[in-house]
């Protein structure tokens, strides 16, 4: 499988079509996809960030960097939020390639430490993150895991 890691701000033009995707998989409205790809485009501050993993033209995983992926610590920023990979393409490594090189970014960006909220148990310990405490998500009744990654 042959695919490349795209930084938005690497190529604004995927702006759109990003967009279109996150809302097709997370179901949050594409308009606060479009706002925060628009403040990362515009801006050039280190949060928000958003990067996918293309295929030719098909966007095959992705994952973004904001401040607060809706949990009441606001304190646990910023968040890595998003992470997808499409069914047909799991089990390839494309997370954790994604993972791993939004890490190494937002090092590079001086961002060392990154949080992530999510139901998973395991699958991120195989890329550096540790469990660090539960968090409340907004309008959430149950409490979901934060795992924090040091760089």
């Amino acid at each position: 499988m042959s695919y490349k890691i795209i930084r938005l701000t690497d190529k604004p033009e995927l702006k759109e079509q990003s967009a279109q995707w996150f809302h097709e998989k997370w179901g949050v409205p594409k308009e606060a996809y479009i706002e925060s790809m628009e403040d990362c485009l515009a801006k050039r501050n280190p949060v928000p960030q958003w990067y996918v993993a293309m295929e030719n033209n098909r966007i095959i995983g992705g994952l973004g960097v904001i401040e607060n992926d809706f949990h009441d610590r606001k304190d646990l920023t910023p968040n890595v939020c998003a992470v997808y990979t499409e069914e047909d393409c799991r089990c390839k490594g494309i997370a954790g390639a994604l993972l791993n090189y939004v890490c190494a970014d937002m090092k590079e960006k001086g961002i060392d430490t990154l949080y992530l909220v999510t139901d998973h148990t395991s699958f991120y310990e195989r890329y550096g993150w540790e469990f660090l405490c539960m968090v409340q998500g907004d309008g959430e009744p149950e409490l979901t895991r934060m795992y924090i990654h040091k760089g």
